[in-house]
């Protein structure tokens, strides 16, 4: 068995472990084809992984200056206002809220930033005609572990040429935007948030049945795996905005499972189902279940699709039984004409955090937790593995009713 060495190529699994005010975060990475000859990781990380095979797991504890040591540590910034200019990127309709994030190539006069700058920023405050910036990466001033899987290991194949990978830079890109600034609320509400762009009946749009999928296999093994912690046999489960697939484990004996969705002939080709309700959730969110019924309800890949969602959360809650989990799944793929704007306006990483206050709101949960997986290889039979080689992403938000 091969062991790592300069000039190894190995898979290794990241899995970035923090906290914030509101949650427990976990954002793992598959990285795929690490070369020690040419890519970047943190000296100690380096070092340790000398001699590892495969099979093999470490775990490490960061400072952030550790690992941002180019100028990424928290950095606050006051702006005028007028610099805020998102026709720069072509987006006339953002405006600067307190806790959003936006690329920095929407800036005006600034030092080193170019129109084509993707790196996010956060606006801390909005007043008086200025406006306070954070420059700093979002994992800033947060401690951080690290744990690595060490997968398959091989020596490096002969290379001429070719570009090297910075990892840390790669597995936390993103990573940190799910959680407020120093404790403030983000403010995702101010507006019309969940205008869409078509406002007719859900009922009639969803009249057609679509037997499809937003993700591929390899997200959908990641899903099943997840639902697999907590939905245990014996349990009541509530799907919310169900379809043919409710992605929970198989050969699993559960005592009931309930399916809430659109479309009367999708809801019937699901055979985990045991009862079946049509109904709009946007239109009427009322669950017509006693108080503290189910054990776990599961949201997967609608919450993008919530027009009033402190009505639907809080409802959700009601029928959760002290203890109950919902869990919350998401990706990036969607039904655009019916997505709400403000999910369209937000950064992958932000809309964790969009759900985080969901749960939030309600004032029903503790224990709110994250979790992201991305890198994994999408299915070469995909229909979209040549234009999309890595799988659809995958973003869960989780809490336990008091």
């Amino acid at each position: 068995m091969s062991t790592i060495e300069t000039n190894s190529v190995a898979d290794l699994f990241f899995q970035l472990n923090w906290s914030s005010d509101m949650a427990r975060h976990t954002d793992a990475y598959a990285g795929l084809s690490v070369n020690f000859w040419r890519d970047i990781l943190p000296g100690r990380l380096s070092a340790e992984l000398t001699h590892k095979r495969t099979g093999d797991q470490l775990q490490f504890v960061f400072s952030p200056e550790e690992i941002f040591t180019n100028g990424q540590s928290r950095t606050i910034r006051r702006l005028s206002r007028a610099q805020f200019d998102p026709a720069r990127i072509g987006s006339k309709k953002l405006v600067p809220m307190p806790g959003r994030f936006y690329p920095k190539g929407i800036l005006n006069d600034v030092a080193g930033v170019f129109k084509a700058n993707q790196e996010p920023f956060r606006c801390v405050e909005v007043r008086n005609g200025h406006l306070d910036t954070d420059m700093g990466h979002p994992l800033s001033g947060r401690r951080i572990s690290l744990s690595v899987s060490v997968g398959s290991v091989s020596p490096k194949s002969e290379e001429r040429g070719g570009g090297l990978k910075d990892w840390i830079e790669t597995i936390s890109e993103g990573v940190g935007m799910q959680a407020r600034w120093m404790g403030h609320p983000t403010d995702f509400f101010a507006g019309n948030p969940f205008r869409r762009a078509d406002e007719s009946a859900d009922s009639a749009f969803y009249e057609k049945p679509r037997m499809v999928q937003h993700l591929d296999d390899s997200a959908l093994d990641i899903v099943h795996q997840f639902y697999g912690r907590f939905a245990k046999s014996g349990m009541r489960i509530l799907d919310v905005m169900s379809s043919w697939d409710s992605h929970l484990p198989n050969g699993v004996n559960f005592e009931q499972v309930v399916g809430v969705g659109l479309n009367r002939y999708e809801l019937g080709k699901n055979q985990v189902l045991t009862d079946r309700i049509e109904q709009d959730l946007n239109q009427d969110p009322t669950l017509d279940f006693p108080d503290c019924y189910f054990d776990v309800a599961v949201c997967t890949v609608s919450v993008e699709y919530f027009t009033n969602p402190d009505a639907l959360f809080s409802e959700v809650t009601r029928t959760l039984r002290p203890g109950g989990l919902f869990l919350v799944v998401f990706s990036n793929r969607w039904f655009e004409p019916k997505v709400i704007g403000i999910w369209k306006e937000l950064h992958e990483f932000e809309r964790m955090g969009l759900v985080l206050e969901y749960f939030h709101r309600t004032a029903a949960f503790h224990d709110l937790q994250t979790y992201s997986v991305r890198g994994l290889m999408r299915p070469r039979y995909d229909k979209y593995f040549g234009q999309l080689p890595y799988a659809d992403p995958v973003y869960v938000v989780w809490g336990q009713k008091k």
